[in-house]
């Protein structure tokens, strides 16, 4: 589990696979759910690679969550919660296992922001279209993957990108981070927001988060013209 001495800019690091460990422990466990009696010693050495999965899941989910929250005790409590919480016997794979977990860390999350501010998270009145440069819900539109954007994050030649995230409203960035860099889906973040964000999240709608998304690609897109004019 990631150390309270970890600073912001270091949790800004490429996700790394889960394979060959994730793949190999799945591989491992499905072979042993054939309902026939087993060894314990096993079935022990079976499920050896548990922790080291769920510690690998359990960094992958810092760096989200300092992302959405910022550094501190109250982070790393959420990442244990959910890491401790996860079923993986109930997950057919690694991406399965990883995708669950951050699904359960931004519930977390939602209910974290909506504790600081309950006002914060309110759903964008339905006629309010935010204007965006972005016509495209998605990151590609900008011309950078997932990976190549957390090694922007990640740089530390250049705080520009970590200053931008740093500095977008409450809604923005969370939208933004549970897009760009967790990987869920429209549908799920509208979901989690209406069912963890408090009263004034209820009316959040897959197309709501959408135009929100598109606004963050929009100022991502201007971060990145800037950089590469400064070169």
């Amino acid at each position: 589990m990631p150390s309270k001495s970890h600073s912001l800019e270091d949790s800004f690091v490429p996700e790394e696979p889960l394979h060959p460990q994730g793949a190999a422990f799945f591989a491992q466990v499905s072979d042993m759910l054939d309902g026939r009696p087993k060894d314990p010693a096993v079935v022990e050495e079976a499920l050896s690679g548990w922790e080291e999965l769920l510690e690998k899941i359990g960094s992958e989910l810092y760096r989200i969550v300092s992302m959405l929250l910022g550094e501190g005790e109250e982070s790393i409590g959420l990442i244990e919660k959910v890491v401790t919480n996860l079923d993986l016997t109930s997950c057919h794979d690694h991406a399965e296992a990883r995708h669950n977990a951050r699904l359960a860390l931004a519930a977390e999350a939602i209910g974290v922001l909506a504790k600081r501010d309950p006002a914060a998270l309110a759903a964008p009145p339905e006629e309010s279209g935010p204007v965006s440069c972005i016509e495209d819900d998605d990151l590609d539109s900008v011309g950078v993957t997932p990976a190549e954007l957390e090694q922007m994050l990640a740089s530390h030649d250049d705080r520009r990108l970590r200053d931008w995230l740093e500095g977008l409203s409450a809604t923005l960035r969370l939208v933004f981070v549970l897009r760009a860099v967790a990987g869920l889906s429209s549908a799920e973040v509208a979901g989690l927001l209406a069912e963890h964000g408090g009263i004034v999240a209820q009316d959040w709608t897959p197309d709501a988060v959408r135009s929100t998304f598109r606004q963050g690609l929009c100022g991502l897109a201007s971060q990145l013209i800037h950089a590469s004019a400064a070169r």
